[in-house]
């Protein structure tokens, strides 16, 4: 079958469905791809570029509908013109958002569209591969600081010099999803001081652990809000959103850079950055509100706009930071489409198979045979596996009865070693000259003391255990090479073997320690 991607029409849109590497991997699956003729331009992707890649470029946006079985975009439908191309038991993936687009998926059921959003692809673990837009957060995140740095018009990081004194920037990131914590890395790594917040407290060892600072919030509903189905954040009470604002308005005046993320698909943006926190800002100060495109988390937002207040606080209110990085975005989404179509071809012969079945494939489905299939049913398989029953503790006589088995145990296998040991020695003995016995009894005996020290050794110090022991294979060593010039044969043998071993004993410990010292050293 053909594969084919359009050219987005949405304007200002730079990203493309298919790159060059995706439709190679596409063609492993037995697709044919197509493209239409300057789809890839706006992510620096040209005609020629696919060409290479063994993609057919097409001329226009109709002849690519009417030629292609599958169609993959980034934005939905965005005109009456693309809706009309779409024919029955035609394949469409592209992002859809259908609980706000109700007319256009019914279009789409007339249509006899098979339609597999891309933004509903369900938040499970199998289908992280597939989850653009997580895909398309991470880049907004990332972005997001880039474009406050660039309106800033400051240092992020502190710096001390002959000419005085730079203070740090003091970020603060409202939301700690994908894109919070990507804005949180990115925030860290150029050196701001940087502060965020979530309604859910379990995310706050993650900020931590990427050097910023949790906001805390003396409330006790704090604790129960957790994650939303889905991975996304509840929505909190009023009284948890007066708290919120109050502590918001507290950290205002401190700020210099507010980055907003909260939201959940479906919904409106929650207001969550006042007026009077804008006005309560330092002059300079920068706003990014990642959530304008649903009517952004600050009241003064204007979407797809950049605006200074009166009191010259900038809010940079874009609706497209994806696209503002269209080759890396356009990667990455392709990608997505490239695991969905893994999944939809388990034969691998070009062939897809639309398995409603299948968790994710039905997840995503909106549309499919003529029928609306919108909303999806809950996944079968859960995020979180349901954790296993706790054993009832034991008591403190039953903890000792237990550790006085065990001992007796280790006991009786000592002795059985130690008898069947005497017994191999006793017959050795038999036949073994008396000069011979007393070198073999003290290295039985130092085989088995040293069995038992390190088998009271952690299974985590072995290694170091191996580095710390080549003095003792050293002393070895030197033994065996003393006894290498003994008139007995196999004296010679046995001296011959203890080189050998300890040798081999003294490169490992030694190919071990430095590999442990490199583990602590600054590449």
């Amino acid at each position: 079958m053909k594969i084919g991607a359009p050219k987005e029409i949405f304007a200002g849109e730079n990203r493309v469905a298919m790159t060059p590497n995706s439709a190679k991997a596409l063609q492993k699956l037995g697709y044919q791809c197509l493209i239409e003729t300057g789809a890839g331009a706006g992510a620096r992707f040209s005609d020629q570029d696919y060409k290479d890649a063994g993609v057919e470029v097409v001329k226009t946006a109709a002849a690519l509908w009417k030629a292609a079985d599958i169609v993959v975009k980034v934005r939905p439908l965005n005109s009456a013109a693309e809706e009309k191309r779409v024919r029955k038991g035609q394949l469409v993936i592209s992002f859809f958002y259908p609980a706000q687009n109700a007319e256009q998926l019914e279009r789409m059921k007339d249509a006899g569209a098979n339609y597999i959003a891309m933004d509903m692809v369900p938040r499970i673990s199998r289908a992280q591969k597939m989850d653009a837009l997580s895909s398309m957060a991470n880049i907004a995140g990332y972005r997001a600081v880039i474009e406050a740095s660039n309106n800033f018009g400051r240092f992020f990081t502190g710096q001390v010099t002959a000419a005085g004194k730079v203070p740090p920037a003091r970020v603060l990131v409202v939301g700690a999803g994908v894109a919070g914590l990507a804005a949180i890395g990115a925030a860290t790594s150029l050196g701001a001081m940087t502060f965020a917040f979530d309604v859910r407290p379990e995310v706050a060892e993650q900020i931590e652990s990427m050097g910023a600072e949790f906001v805390y919030l003396d409330f006790e509903e704090t604790q129960q809000d957790g994650a939303a189905t889905g991975g996304y954040a509840a929505p909190s009470s009023p009284e948890f959103r007066e708290k919120q604002l109050e502590k918001f308005r507290e950290l205002a005046p401190s700020m210099d850079i507010v980055i907003t993320t909260a939201l959940i698909p479906g919904r409106d943006a929650p207001k969550l950055w006042t007026k009077d926190m804008v006005e309560a800002m330092k002059p300079g100060s920068v706003i990014v509100d990642l959530a304008a495109e649903r009517g952004g988390n600050c009241d003064l937002t204007v979407p797809d706009e950049k605006i200074e207040t009166e009191n010259g606080v900038t809010i940079i209110g874009y609706t497209d930071f994806p696209s503002r990085m269209a080759a890396q975005a356009s990667e990455l989404y392709a990608t997505n489409i490239r695991h969905m179509m893994s999944d939809l071809t388990p034969e691998k012969d070009g062939n897809p198979v639309q398995n409603m079945e299948d968790d994710v494939i039905r997840g995503a489905t909106v549309t499919f045979d003529g029928a609306v299939t919108f909303p999806p049913p809950p996944p079968k398989i859960r995020a979180i596996a349901a954790a296993k029953p706790k054993l009832p503790e034991k008591t403190a006589e039953e903890k000792a009865a237990d550790a006085a088995a065990k001992a007796r145990a280790q006991g009786r296998q000592q002795i059985g070693l130690l008898v069947v040991g005497g017994l191999l020695m006793l017959l050795i003995g038999v036949y073994a000259p008396a000069s011979f016995m007393q070198h073999f009894i003290v290295f039985a005996l130092a085989v088995f003391v040293g069995f038992q020290v390190i088998w009271g050794v952690a299974h985590s110090l072995h290694t170091p255990l191996m580095a710390v022991t080549n003095a003792i294979s050293g002393i070895i060593i030197l033994g065996a090479l003393l006894q290498l010039g003994n008139s007995s044969v196999l004296v010679v043998i046995l001296a011959a073997v203890s080189v050998l071993i300890a040798s081999i004993n003294i490169v490992g410990g030694f190919m071990v320690t430095r590999r442990m010292l490199q583990m602590f050293q600054k590449s």
